[in-house]
């Protein structure tokens, strides 16, 4: 059995009170692991560790940003050269397709290049200031928040875990990191390269364990300055609540329940290939996943009928075979997605196509389930209100164009949204009425670095990506200079 560890002031340790948890396959229900259990003293010590070296004179904030750059691009150069490793990793512990894995690793690989590149950068701005008090100068400095906690899902472990790594190390501050306890394999992997790495002691921290224990230890603490947090909206509530007793700075990045928009003279066969990517690329655990297809009522029968040929032709199996679909995450994780189904179906919904466990052949045991369309949905269906988190693409009907607009702004999300049509001022038109951060026309799903990640409503607060996934991670410090110091002539002798 393979056991793994907790990374605390630059040693690997085990959890406080000496228990595991277990870590599944979900392509075969077998415990491939286990884990140390960090506890409320094990988050506690590496708050310490963490605060101290923020603290240290000569601490990672204070290195260069070009030695902090030099040291990430040390860690992508090695992430590079092991990414089959990784890749094998990610897919043995969270199920999806290796090629997946593998343009994970890749897109991961870009992400520490980006912020290293990104903390060289000019930032700070010169201010043209009012000098009344005689003259003055004024700018703006880029300074790190201090200790942030970050706290990832286990859809795609590695991936959220860079996301939040690297603009963190890159601004200066020291980190507390948290994984889900579903998927935390590849984030201790990644962990001892940053061992590797030259970095202080103290300055990244991996503790593992549940988000009742360690999550709600690190969003309370009054020694942590920032909290970014990706999950379900529930949750993130709960952290938002904690972080507001000390007014700690927040990251959160939610639920959605996106909306995909296909107009009549969209094209069909494009259109259909990115619906299917659009809810069943990772298994459909994709927290911008277009899980509503809004599909003008003139076309519905024919892109119904394709979609339903198009799903019966994908491949699912153990994500080392790099099938179609892999399992979903945990046993947990399919019963729920199975209940919303049976929920769909008492509500009066219809299932066009799977709903139900996949158990043929290698997938008897795992955590599979077929890609599933359901019709017949309305604003008042479970299905359509509540996210899945699964392949299950619901299907609901417009006649106009301000009936489609009504119907996807009718959710308490606002992550993601695509509209597809050939009429650019109508795509245009459309999109900026949709109520979300991310939108995409004649496309789903392609995200970049380069561009920033995040939601209006309930999805979230904050972004991550871009120069402003970095600008979360610091403070903006104004200074003024008095250009000539002595007496002051704002008043009378």
């Amino acid at each position: 059995m393979k056991f793994v560890l907790n990374y605390i002031d630059g040693k690997w340790c085990e959890s406080s009170d000496g228990n595991y948890f277990d870590v599944y396959d979900p392509a075969t229900a077998e415990v491939i692991a286990q884990a140390a259990k960090g506890t409320e003293d094990d988050t506690k010590k590496a708050i310490a560790a963490a605060k101290r070296e923020f603290e240290n004179k000569n601490g990672w904030r204070r290195y260069s940003a070009q030695k902090r750059s030099e040291i990430l691009l040390s860690i992508a150069d090695e992430l590079e050269k092991r990414k089959e490793e990784f890749a094998k990793t990610e897919t043995l512990d969270n199920g999806k397709p290796l090629r997946e894995s593998m343009c994970d690793v890749d897109d991961a690989v870009s992400y520490i290049r980006y912020y290293a590149g990104a903390i060289r950068m000019p930032s700070g701005v010169t201010l043209n200031v009012n000098d009344g008090f005689g003259p003055m100068q004024s700018f703006t400095v880029k300074e790190p928040i201090g200790v942030c906690a970050l706290i990832t899902p286990w859809n795609y472990p590695l991936l959220m875990g860079v996301q939040k790594i690297a603009p963190a190390l890159a601004a200066g501050n020291t980190i507390i990191f948290k994984p889900s306890s579903n998927t935390p394999l590849t984030s201790v992997k990644f962990f001892k390269l940053l061992e590797n790495a030259g970095l202080p002691s103290g300055t990244v921290n991996l503790v593992m364990g549940s988000g009742s224990v360690v999550g709600n230890c690190l969003s309370k603490s009054n020694d942590v300055d920032m909290v970014s947090f990706t999950g379900s909206t529930a949750v993130g509530q709960s952290i938002y609540k904690n972080a507001a007793v000390n007014i700690k700075k927040i990251g959160l990045e939610l639920g959605g329940k996106s909306p995909n928009i296909i107009f009549a003279d969209a094209d069909l066969e494009g259109a259909v290939e990115w619906a299917m990517i659009g809810i069943f690329f990772n298994q459909g655990e994709v927290c911008s996943a277009g899980s509503r297809i809004i599909v003008e009522e003139s076309i519905k029968d024919k892109f119904i009928k394709r979609l339903k040929e198009r799903a019966s032709k994908m491949t699912i199996g153990n994500g080392l075979h790099d099938p179609d679909m892999g399992p979903l995450v945990s046993e947990n994780q399919l019963k729920t997605v199975l209940g919303f189904i049976e929920t769909a179906k008492k509500e009066g919904c219809k299932i066009e196509y799977g709903g139900k466990r996949y158990t043929e052949g290698e997938c008897r045991r795992g955590y599979f389930i077929e890609p599933t369309i359901i019709s017949g949905c309305n604003q008042k269906n479970t299905v359509i209100k509540k996210e899945i988190f699964g392949p299950v693409a619901c299907i609901e009907t417009f006649k106009t164009e301000e009936e489609a607009i009504k119907i996807a702004n009718d959710t308490e999300y606002g992550l993601a949204g695509a509209v597809f049509t050939s009429d650019g001022a109508k795509a245009l038109r459309v999109i900026k009425e949709i109520r979300a951060g991310i939108t995409w026309i004649n496309c789903y799903n392609p995200a970049f670095v380069e561009a920033p990640w995040g939601g209006y409503k309930k999805s979230g607060v904050g972004r991550e990506l871009s120069m402003q996934g970095l600008e979360e991670y610091q403070e903006t410090k104004q200074i003024t200079i008095n250009l000539r110091p002595g007496k002051i002539g704002w008043y009378k002798d």
